[in-house]
């Protein structure tokens, strides 16, 4: 049944070493715009820090900002400093908790060619499933300057899964180039 009254994802926070870099690279890769700073250098009082967000008591945020990418989630940038911080790399997606973010693109070629005039690490060349729900779409990994993986997918034409699930009326995967009412 899930949380009454859930309705989606509203935000994907994410942690990195330098703030001002990481808006940067939102703004200019991805085209984002950051919205507002919402904090900076908060503490709480006492162990709030660990009570509310799992961290160490004394940890600070330097610095959170909101941050809207086109017609999907809105991204929280954190920027913290904790006695007890690890500044090794981001974990895999192999690594227990590893994990990504994906953008959609209308066309995968004129984003590669893009993210490598703009000097981004990408990982590979796109990749075209040859069968399975997912038949119909491309994908393809990039890396942000401080080692967060990312994603750039395409499915013009839709995914057979998509095709299938329109055809006989069930719930499609959210696609931020469909708008929302065609999201049955």
């Amino acid at each position: 049944m899930g949380i009454p009254g859930i309705r989606g994802m509203e935000h994907v926070g994410i942690t990195v070493p330098d703030i001002n870099e990481a808006c940067d690279f939102f703004t200019r890769i991805l085209g984002a715009e950051v919205l507002f700073t919402a904090a900076t250098d908060f503490r709480g009082e006492g162990d709030w820090m660990h009570e509310h967000l799992n961290v160490h008591p004394r940890s600070e945020i330097k610095e959170f900002r909101y941050v809207r990418l086109g017609n999907g989630t809105n991204l929280e940038v954190f920027q913290y400093s904790a006695p007890d911080q690890k500044t090794e790399g981001p974990l895999k997606n192999s690594d227990v908790g590893g994990h990504h973010m994906a953008f959609y693109v209308d066309d995968m070629e004129a984003a590669i060619t893009f993210l490598k005039d703009n000097g981004v690490k990408v990982l590979g060349e796109p990749t075209s499933y040859t069968d399975g729900p997912n038949l119909g779409l491309t994908w393809c990994y990039f890396m942000a300057p401080w080692g967060l993986q990312l994603e750039v997918v395409s499915s013009p034409k839709g995914t057979v899964f998509d095709n299938e699930a329109k055809q006989a009326g069930r719930r499609r995967l959210f696609d931020p180039s469909r708008p929302a009412e065609t999201l049955i």
